[in-house]
């Protein structure tokens, strides 16, 4: 209806309804108004004329109300004379009609011009965000693309040591691959660490063959993506720690994931009640590659990370400074 409004002919139509339909209720309302009010019902009709048809059809409705108001309303009646009040009068009308059309006007322009901002805001949003999933996949798959080929280059090598370490890094590096895939969900929105640590966790376990009862519990928060990654890769280190270790090649056992964001300092704990560490282990001085790289996190972090036995179970724990945006 609004468009039907805002056409060429369709404004000034309403125009000329607009100013019949106040001319019929002043001419009903007459003998109830008192002397000197010819233009009351027309002001209305020139205000919902400039809102809905615009400002030419509103401006139409000003002057066809006036005259109609001057004819039929301001004595002697049914002539257009000219005198000194009827000039007031017809001044005072333009007056007001002309403030309640310009502001009118310009409301409606800036209330279109803020219609015009939040559509082209909005298109820019989705285009960043279209640009920042975009981003994102690939990243994530030129990282994989390079474990790959580490993993490629390793085959061809006959040193045992030199072999297994491109393996492992290759591993590794498409572990970061797969984190960052599931870091953000199917819209671009950061994952809660529960969601992503269930999907992940559930593929390490799977990929080891080991018959794991894995609990999560916490992480309902997402973590900021500067801290997101390093935190992702202590708790998979902790748990292939578990499953190599503690329960052995296809063994079978516990482990629980526990993220406690709710203070200051955010504890991440993974524990599982498999063989656990030899009498006197010391995690700080160990020479194992999964244990470094879980020392090199916890220092990115600013953190400190503990590894102890307690009550049959083996606990690795993190704790470091949350970053706020």
């Amino acid at each position: 209806m609004n468009a039907l409004i805002r056409g060429k002919v369709g404004g000034y139509v309403f125009a000329i309804l607009a100013t019949l339909l106040a001319w019929a209720l002043r001419y009903a309302l007459n003998d109830w108004f008192p002397p000197g009010f010819p233009y009351l019902t027309f002001f209305p009709a020139v205000v919902i004329t400039a809102y809905f048809a615009g400002l030419r059809p509103s401006i139409l409705c000003a002057v066809l109300s006036g005259v109609t108001a001057w004819y039929f309303f301001i004595p002697p009646l049914h002539t257009l004379s000219v005198n000194f009040p009827t000039t007031v009068a017809l001044a005072f009308y333009a007056f007001v009609v002309a403030v309640d059309v310009f502001f009118i006007d310009g409301m409606k322009k800036a209330l279109r011009q803020l219609e015009e901002e939040r559509a082209r805001y909005a298109a820019l949003a989705e285009s960043r965000d279209l640009l920042y999933r975009e981003l994102h996949h690939r990243v994530s798959n030129n990282l994989q693309v390079v474990g790959a080929l580490l993993r490629l280059q390793g085959a061809g090598i006959h040193d045992e040591d030199a072999r297994h370490a491109l393996d492992e890094a290759g591993g590794r590096i498409e572990l970061i691959a797969k984190i960052q895939r599931e870091l953000h969900n199917a819209v671009g929105d950061p994952a809660p660490f529960r969601t992503f640590a269930e999907v992940v966790l559930a593929g390490a376990a799977a990929a080891a063959g080991a018959k794991i009862v894995l609990t999560i519990e916490g992480g309902e928060e997402p973590l900021h993506a500067d801290q997101a990654t390093p935190v992702t890769l202590v708790m998979l280190e902790s748990f292939n720690n578990a499953l190599e270790h503690g329960f052995g090649e296809g063994g079978a056992g516990r482990v629980q994931v526990t993220l406690d964001q709710s203070g200051l300092t955010h504890v991440l704990t993974v524990r599982d009640d498999g063989a656990g560490p030899p009498e006197g282990f010391d995690p700080a001085r160990s020479k194992s590659l999964g244990l470094r790289i879980v020392r090199a996190m916890a220092q990115q972090l600013g953190g400190k990370f503990e590894m102890a036995r307690e009550n049959g179970w083996t606990v690795c724990r993190l704790s470091y400074a949350p970053k706020r945006d």
